[in-house]
């Protein structure tokens, strides 16, 4: 393919009318539109029947990551308010699970509303009283960097875990589009049913839809369901500003993947893998590509380490690396199956790294079959998704849920899209 940062972002917009952009959920999570594109062919329907439209066997993968309640906001005694947005754990902590699970204090990268007002040394304090419990919360500007702040965060009583905290004086972070005050409703519906670990600002909005209702159709079609963890960062509503895709810097982000779903994706690559979101695709995708980046770096590309057995760290996946590595052509089930030898190697359960991944028109999807996904921001990295999935339909497929009333981005209906290789 030709240079895939050469693409110009200009190529992938259209108009958003502002009142198509969902404010509020539906009352029910799967009597939302669903879109489905397959060979070029558009038709509708909602997603409490998803399953109508999947063959039998098929692969359901889905992100069970959890929304923390990152934002956080101080009263000065002055009266003004400072707003501070947690990121991402500070780089001391091996992976987030660990950061949220830290008692008294720690450290994490953040943004920071009104920072001119806070005064270096100042320490800000919020009290909250959840129960018969007072809970007080800290925060000490530690250092600036480029684009967040380091803020350490201390409290009492200091047998809470920092997830707790969170959870007792946090607020969920709604996405900036979403022009409207936080309501109480928001901390159930902007989350999945099957959330489970916590570190995300953002929700997979993909899986928002999904019922119980719905996971009983999939058993009795005999359709599966497995789960990845990849954290959703702000970065994912970062607009891409650079004229070029390749001037753009995609955000890396934690995932966690156990050893029986990379099994599992290995025993389905001859039926439907699906990838319920974006953010499912981007890890699944990006378990190809770290196998085949480490086993490259353990065959005589590289020596193996001196020991003989596989080298024992395992590889954040970069940017654009997928491009690089596909000149080597690795067989799927060549790359995952040395990912499962090297965790056997290593004695892991589970695979804890970071993707920073960017799929863009001109991609080869190595294991995903179809994606459900919702409709996202014009000139965004997650438009580039659904064009390398469909590609130049893509404008078809947006003219259409523009024409017929589709709801738009987070809490707006959705699409299941068959890649135009299948």
């Amino acid at each position: 393919m030709t240079d895939p940062g050469n693409i110009s972002i200009k190529d992938y917009s259209y108009s958003l009318p502002e009142e198509r952009i969902a404010k509020y959920p539906l009352p029910e999570r799967d009597a939302s539109k669903l879109l489905i594109y397959k060979e070029g062919k558009i038709e509708e329907d909602t997603y409490k029947n998803i399953t109508d439209h999947i063959p039998e066997n098929s692969l359901f993968v889905f992100n069970n990551t959890k929304v923390v309640e990152a934002r956080l906001l101080f009263q000065k005694p002055t009266g003004g308010i400072i707003e501070i947005f947690c990121l991402e754990p500070h780089e001391q902590y091996a992976d987030i699970t660990t950061a949220m699970l830290q008692k008294e204090k720690v450290l994490w990268q953040c943004l920071v509303g009104g920072v001119s007002k806070w005064k270096q040394g100042q320490v800000l304090e919020k009290k909250v009283m959840p129960g018969k419990k007072e809970i007080i919360l800290h925060a000490s500007y530690i250092e600036k960097r480029p684009g967040s702040f380091v803020i350490e965060l201390s409290w009492s009583p200091v047998e809470l875990s920092f997830a707790d905290v969170l959870h007792y004086t946090g607020a969920v972070p709604l996405p900036p589009y979403i022009k409207r005050a936080v309501e109480k409703t928001d901390s159930e519906r902007y989350q999945t049913i099957y959330a489970h670990f916590e570190g995300s600002v953002a929700a997979p909005t993909a899986g928002l839809h999904f019922t119980e209702s719905i996971f009983k159709k999939l058993k009795i079609k005999n359709i599966q369901k497995d789960f990845v963890t990849l954290h959703v960062g702000a970065g994912t509503f970062k607009p891409v500003k650079t004229e070029t895709i390749h001037e753009h810097e995609m955000h890396a982000e934690f995932i966690d993947v156990s050893r029986s779903t990379i099994e599992n994706i290995l025993q389905n690559l001859n039926n439907n893998i699906i990838a319920i979101g974006t953010t499912s695709l981007r890890t699944i995708e990006s378990l190809y590509w770290i196998g085949v980046k480490m086993l490259l770096s353990n065959s005589d590309v590289q020596p193996a380490s001196q020991s003989g057995s596989i080298n024992s760290k395992i590889s954040e996946l970069l940017q654009w690396e997928a491009y690089e590595l596909a000149k080597y052509n690795i067989p799927v089930t060549e790359a995952l199956q040395f990912l499962l030898h090297w965790m056997n190697d290593n004695k892991l359960e589970k695979l804890l790294t970071k993707t920073q991944i960017i799929i863009v028109p001109g991609y080869q999807f190595k294991i995903v079959n179809a994606l459900v996904t919702n409709f996202h921001q014009p000139q965004s990295t997650l438009l580039l998704i659904v064009s390398a999935f469909t590609g130049e339909d893509w404008k078809k497929v947006y003219e259409y849920a523009l024409k017929n009333d589709f709801r738009f981005l987070s809490y707006g209906d959705g699409s299941l899209l068959w890649s135009k290789e299948d």
